[in-house]
């Protein structure tokens, strides 16, 4: 190494290297002395011929256009661009011979500095290699009857053989900084609008087509192709590099971008514009990864106010395609493309989570439909996600028309209904346990981006579910449910519902279901067949408890799908026909029951009612309603040979507490019409019956009755008053509340005959007169006709006596009815 460095020392300060050195240092000094020289001869010259110079290139721009070419100024820039010969032109206009109308200057510049070849410029000739433009304002203008500023440029004239070996102007290079473009197509209502802060273009020639790289720095203002509608990345910077060729045979431009910052993202971009007269067809491909907002903010505001009410929190692979014609007017053709995977979709309903889809949206859905958004459509397909926890597939979504949104499809889901309680803001009902299915075809409205009306055909089948209806505390255990979703109706089928000791199968149908649900769900009629092996019927009351009234603030809100629901359950109408094999309400057992009931606004009516009990048979109809923590009951019934101790202890024995059940033997068969009041554990309040009651009892015996027993201790001391047995024990009543006006009571019994009428008191004033005759009835059953056994009735001697209350105690007196 050291005897490398000691050889160049050596060579460095021998004869020969520094002759060398001598002669190079002549050289540059020669070479920079010519170019002084040639720069002073160039300046020379300029200064000699700037005249003829700049009549040339006056001359030489105006020969090429319709209009009026100004220089304000011009100087020459000393070496500057050397070997060229560089000419500063100030203060520059080009106008078309239309500016007078119209008022748009195509070009108006403070600089601009072009280039010059020095041997053509030497042989007389114009030809430029390169134009920078600073601080200009470039205006591109064209009328609503086809004229345009831009058509300034004269057409070229064939070339001949001769021309062709002729030099020709070229511009080979292209520098803007600081310009203002703007593009004003009024015949297609379009408006590009563009602050250039640097564009740098150098072209690179084969015949008649050229290419280059053309770098740009700008602001975009305005990429309306539509400015009704607005512009596309508005206020947004542009910046990159641009590959852009020209095919003279097809008189296409052809642009090429990978790359491209459009405000914070990168994009890749492919294009085309067609400049032939007559053919002025575009296209546009752009493809990136971006976030939704991000996306959305980069299109025309029609589009971008309706898109941004949506979001999706992950960035998404996007692919937009624009197809147009710049002389048209309206909207071009848009398509974008989205893939969109594991992501969050936030909508005006609600959020989406787990989400994956592919999502169209074109604006032109049906060809030759035009480009609008009544023609504007969002295809999504292959669409999974997760709304309230609950899993949707939606193989193909499509919401046709934007400006009347209908949105259609086909939705299926598996899952567990307990994640249903996540739809229910108010809480009014929570499931445990069960399953559900749902397959169904659906449409619905969409207004103001919501979900409106959403109608469905198919079925959801749900099965083992458990869950609390809140408004009514009811607790239903292992439901199976299947619904059928017809154009028609709503059916509904196979539900098992199972409650404490209760098994009820259901089915049912809701006539107009899918037009009534919404517009008026007081008309809704649900027509159930119910069939119940057992039921207990107190269980069931609290269905038909009052829900209890939530304050609700006022609020703009849409009503969400769990409020609709529960609007429809309390307003609609419930029609059953239920059939019962055993039915238990306190101690009455019924067997063989029918009946068809209605329930409209927690009222509970019941028809043609039919049951067997007690060895008898009830037919009856009847309502039942709240009031209040009470229910309102009313009912006409015939009752036929049923067991009277039976059927009395079945209801408490009306509230009577003068005489139990085990006090009277017989078949009773009754009429009546009564009301009362039940509370909500199914007992009858004390006191409050009010109607009409028939009764007659056969083969009755009346066993340990206190009054009568009191009246014959002395009446009658030596008949058998504790064991009456009755050939004729029927009455006529009048129900009120705490007191019953005994219109008739008719006793015939083998101990003595009595017809009663007055006032029956459960409290204070009793006031009964009783018509007794004294003679001994044992005998008066077998007498074979009704008429011998009135003839011989009142024989005898005929006792008077009242009972009467006497400080709370019943009196029994001699004498008639007091008033």
């Amino acid at each position: 190494m050291q005897k490398t460095l000691h050889s160049v020392k050596t060579f460095l300060q021998s004869a020969r290297f520094k002759k060398f050195a001598k002669r190079l240092g002549f050289f540059i000094l020669g070479c920079i002395t010519l170019i002084v020289i040639a720069s002073g001869a160039l300046s020379f010259y300029f200064d000699r011929n700037k005249t003829e110079i700049i009549a040339k290139i006056n001359t030489k721009i105006n020969e090429n256009i319709n209009g009026k070419f100004h220089i304000g100024d011009f100087q020459y820039k000393f070496l500057t661009g050397f070997p060229n010969f560089t000419l500063a032109l100030k203060d520059v206009e080009i106008k078309d011979n239309q500016w007078h109308i119209h008022k748009h200057t195509l070009l108006k510049t403070n600089e601009i500095e072009v280039r010059l070849n020095v041997w053509s410029l030497l042989k007389k000739e114009i030809n430029i290699r390169k134009i920078l433009i600073n601080d200009a304002q470039i205006y591109v203008y064209k009328a609503e009857n086809g004229y345009s500023n831009a058509n300034i440029f004269k057409s070229k004239k064939k070339k001949t053989p001769k021309s062709k070996s002729k030099t020709e102007t070229i511009i080979n290079q292209v520098d803007l900084n600081k310009v203002h473009f703007t593009l004003d197509n009024r015949v297609g209502h379009k408006l590009f609008d563009f602050d250039v802060a640097g564009l740098k273009s150098k072209v690179r020639y084969d015949g008649d087509n050229w290419q280059t790289d053309v770098f740009l720095n700008t602001q975009i203002n305005s990429l309306a192709f539509n400015t009704v509608h607005g512009s596309f990345a508005k206020q947004k910077r542009l910046k990159g590099t641009l590959a852009v060729s020209f095919d003279a045979e097809k008189e296409k431009i052809d642009v090429k971008t990978e790359n491209l910052k459009i405000g914070e993202d990168s994009f890749d971009i492919v294009a085309f514009f067609n400049v032939a007269k007559g053919n002025s067809l575009f296209g546009i491909n752009i493809g990136t990864r971006i976030l939704w907002q991000n996306a959305s903010n980069l299109l025309s505001g029609n589009i971008s106010s309706k898109l941004n009410r949506f979001d999706l929190k992950k960035p998404i692979d996007v692919n937009c395609d624009i197809k147009g014609d710049l002389n048209v007017e309206g909207d071009p053709k848009i398509v974008v493309q989205a893939l969109i995977k594991d992501n969050e979709l936030n909508i005006p309903d609600g959020l989406i989570t787990d989400c994956n889809f592919k999502g169209i949206f074109t604006n032109n859905f049906k060809p030759k439909a035009g480009f609008d958004d009544a023609n504007s459509a969002v295809i999504l397909t292959n669409f999974s996600g997760s709304y309230l926890n609950v899993p949707l597939k939606i193989p193909r979504l499509s919401i046709n028309n934007l400006e009347k949104p209908l949105a259609t499809g086909l939705l299926s889901s598996d899952f567990d209904v307990n994640r249903l309680n996540e739809m229910s803001n108010d809480k009014w009902i929570n499931f445990t346990e069960g399953h559900a299915t749902a397959n169904l075809k659906f449409q619905f409205d969409i207004v103001d981006l919501y979900i409106n009306k959403p109608r469905f055909i198919g079925n959801v089948n749900i099965a083992n579910t458990s869950f609390h209806f809140i408004p009514k505390n009811i607790h239903a255990e292992k439901v199976n449910v299947q619904l059928d979703f017809t154009q028609q109706a709503l059916l509904i089928k196979k539900i098992a519902y199972k409650h404490k000791k209760n098994t009820i199968f259901i089915e049912g149908k809701i006539d107009n279901f899918l037009n009534l649900y919404y517009d008026a769900p007081e008309k809704m009629v649900v027509n159930w067949k119910i069939y119940c092996p057992n039921i207990d019927v107190k269980q069931f009351l609290g269905v038909m408890a009052s829900s209890k009234k939530q304050k609700v603030a006022k609020t703009t809100k849409k009503p969400t799908v769990s409020n609709q629901l529960r609007t429809v359950i309390e307003k609609c109408s419930v029609v059953i026909d239920i059939k019962a094999d055993k039915i238990n309400y306190n101690k009455l057992t019924a067997t063989n029951t029918t009946a068809t009931l209605q329930m409209l606004n927690s009222k509970l009516v019941i028809k043609n009612g039919s049951l067997q009990t007690s060895g008898g048979s009830v037919a009856f109809n009847t309502e039942i309603s709240p009031s209040g923590k009470n229910f309102a009951f009313r009912s006409s019934a015939q009752v036929t040979r049923v067991d009277i101790a039976g059927f009395l202890k079945s209801f408490n024995n009306f509230g009577v507490q003068s005489f139990s059940p085990d006090n009277i033997r017989g078949k009773l068969s009754s009429s009546a019409n009564v009301t009362c009041f039940i509370n909500s554990n199914g007992e009858l309040i004390t006191n409050s019956t009010r109607g009409n009651l028939t009764f007659k009892v056969s083969q009755g015996a009346l066993i340990n009755f206190e009054p009568i027993m009191k009246v014959g201790k002395f009446a009658f001391p030596f008949r058998d008053v504790k064991n009456i047995t009755f050939s004729d024990l029927s009455g006529d009543f009048k129900l009120r509340g705490e007191q019953i006006d005994v219109n008739k009571l008719t006793i015939s019994s083998s101990v003595l005959n009595m017809d009663a009428k007055g006032i029956y008191s459960f409290g204070r004033g009793t006031n009964i007169a009783m018509t007794i005759p004294l003679r001994n009835s044992k005998n008066d059953a077998q007498l074979a006709t009704q008429a011998e056994r009135d003839a011989v009735r009142e024989k005898g001697i005929v006792l008077h006596l009242v009972a009467v209350d006497v400080d709370g105690k019943m009196k029994i007196k001699r004498g008639k009815k007091e008033k």
